[in-house]
């Protein structure tokens, strides 16, 4: 089923999330039923609380979008029990049109494989070993099965057993001779309706006897097997058809690939592909964390595309999107920042010097007539005052302004109070540890070829900041050091005051080169500095330029 996500960056914002739900509600009502809004990262106080106020479920989480087994695999797994003859399993393969069937115990753990290519070499053995296809491994109930026939008389019917099947198609001395030279207890015989081979069978005590051609029993026969312990059975078959049809009796435990690969339904596509490649085999189980068979991978399969695709908003950098996004088709971008996407192929590419990813979502909705109804008019207000703090970012056009006025009126609510509601709503330095905290709004970039994070935290006022500075400086560090970046940064603004303190922790030849006043080590203080991507991003690539 094809699948398109609309989805927002990694540690998604408010205009992430909204302008995620919203565009994807543009798309269903243009003619794609099967856009659906995801995010990536998790939701913070802000959005819980935009998404509470108009009533609406958080998109769907998804954490990484690269190609795996799960997504190609044949969940409808055709499948045998060890207990299965040879024949139900070739019934099966050609009923089907099939190479391999899994042999699976009753809680879905794979025993092993049975192939069409290891039955043919059971069936038609080399010349050398011709002696081979006259004996059978069977039970008296599986070889009625397996001929279509009817048990007369059966002792132990479930003891399955090695047999040497005999025609009963020569006169009765030669077969007397013939009879001679096996233990009774383990012949199989096949007869027609030879009343004196049968008899003579029976009163041999052998294992069991199978009158053929369709043809019944006489009282005195059946009377004679039970005296002597003899079971017998009735097959449908000639003589010939019946030997034939008897080898296949023999359960699907004997024949099996006991030594076979298989693969993890949550192992990617790249990693699997060369091993399967590889393999002798055409066709493998796959099983899930228990090791349950949750179903079957072919060559074949593996060539499959995947039916996934994604629309990215408030974003265009993989190193900001969704795990495996580079494994996977993008059909549009709709943003508001820099251009850092190179595509394989033409796309629909929205990108406007706008403040927020919701004000050109709630254009495409006025563009097209589109009615935006009251919920969704209320996100897209939501994601547009937090990216602009309400029309006071350095960010903020002209279009902000006059689409912020629509959509108050088609929310029905006040900008201003809503803003002052929203960032008093949770502030990310109280209700988080440092560590998660400093990583809730952050993204990375690389430039110069060095990799870095800039962070952004909005706050009413720095009190908070100054309770826990130590403790963000220390956790910025440190993820700095795990990351492996070149410098990692947190600006945290303000939205009362319009101003911001920048934290870096970096190398020194970086933290030399700044130029804003240092009112504590390791925190600087830039006055009327609000946008990461408008403000603090050109800054911080202007460092990189001028350190050698």
């Amino acid at each position: 089923m094809r699948e398109i996500l609309v989805i927002g960056h990694r540690n998604p914002d408010t205009d992430a999330i909204c302008s995620a739900i919203g565009y994807a509600e543009f798309k269903r009502r243009t003619g794609m039923p099967q856009a659906v809004a995801a995010r990536c990262g998790d939701t913070n106080e802000r959005i819980d609380f935009v998404l509470h106020a108009f009533n609406t479920a958080p998109p769907r989480f998804v954490a990484d979008v690269t190609p795996r087994i799960r997504d190609v695999m044949q969940a409808n797994v055709i499948s045998v029990s060890p207990e299965a003859t040879v024949a139900e399993a070739l019934g099966l393969i050609e009923e089907r049109n099939i190479r391999v069937v899994p042999v699976l115990n009753e809680d879905r753990t794979c025993r092993g494989l049975v192939s069409l290519f290891k039955m043919e070499k059971f069936f038609f053995p080399t010349p050398n070993r011709l002696i081979d296809s006259r004996r059978i491994c069977a039970s008296v109930r599986n070889l009625a099965r397996t001929l279509s026939g009817r048990i007369v008389h059966a002792r132990e019917p479930d003891r399955e057993e090695e047999l040497v099947l005999m025609i009963g198609a020569m006169s009765v001395e030669s077969f007397e001779n013939r009879l001679a030279t096996f233990p009774p207890e383990k012949v199989l015989v096949a007869v027609g309706d030879r009343r004196d081979i049968q008899s003579l069978a029976i009163r041999e005590r052998v294992r069991m006897i199978v009158i053929t051609g369709g043809l019944p029993a006489a009282d005195a026969v059946i009377e004679e097997a039970r005296r002597n312990g003899v079971s017998v059975i009735l097959s449908p078959h000639d003589s010939a058809t019946t030997a034939m049809l008897s080898r296949a009796s023999i359960t699907v435990t004997h024949v099996i690939h006991e030594d076979f690969l298989v693969f993890r339904e949550d192992e990617s596509l790249e990693h699997a592909r060369p091993i399967a490649i590889e393999s002798n085999f055409h066709a493998f189980p796959v099983l899930d964390a228990n090791k349950r068979t949750v179903g079957i991978i072919t060559k074949s399969d593996f060539l499959k595309k995947v039916e996934r695709q994604l629309i990215l908003v408030d974003h265009n950098e993989l190193s900001q999107a969704v795990q495996g996004a580079d494994q996977v088709e993008i059909l549009e971008v709709v943003d508001h920042h820099r251009i850092g996407l190179a595509t394989s192929q033409p796309i629909l590419f929205r990108n406007e010097p706008v403040g927020s990813t919701s004000t050109i979502v709630a254009n495409c909705f006025l563009q097209h007539g589109l009615e935006i109804t009251q919920n969704i008019a209320g996100l897209l207000l939501a994601g547009l005052i937090s990216d602009t703090l309400n029309l006071t970012s350095p960010t903020t056009t002209e279009r902000d302004v006059q689409i912020l006025a629509i959509l108050e009126k088609r929310a029905d609510v006040s900008a201003r109070e809503f803003t002052e509601r929203l960032f008093a709503s949770g502030s990310v330095l109280i209700t988080k540890p440092a560590e998660q905290a400093i990583t809730a709004d952050c993204k990375e970039y690389v430039e110069q070829g060095r990799r870095f994070t800039a962070a952004q935290i909005e706050e009413i006022g720095f009190d908070q900041f100054w309770k826990r500075k130590d403790d963000v400086l220390a956790a910025l560090e440190n993820h700095r050091r795990s990351e492996g970046y070149y410098f990692s940064s947190v600006l945290v603004t303000d939205v009362v005051s319009q101003m911001s303190l920048l934290l870096i922790a970096g190398p020194d030849p970086l933290r030399r080169r700044i130029d804003y006043p240092e009112v504590q080590p390791g925190v600087y203080e830039l006055n009327g500095v609000v946008s990461r991507k408008k403000q603090l991003l050109p800054y911080l690539i202007h460092l990189l330029k001028h350190i050698a």
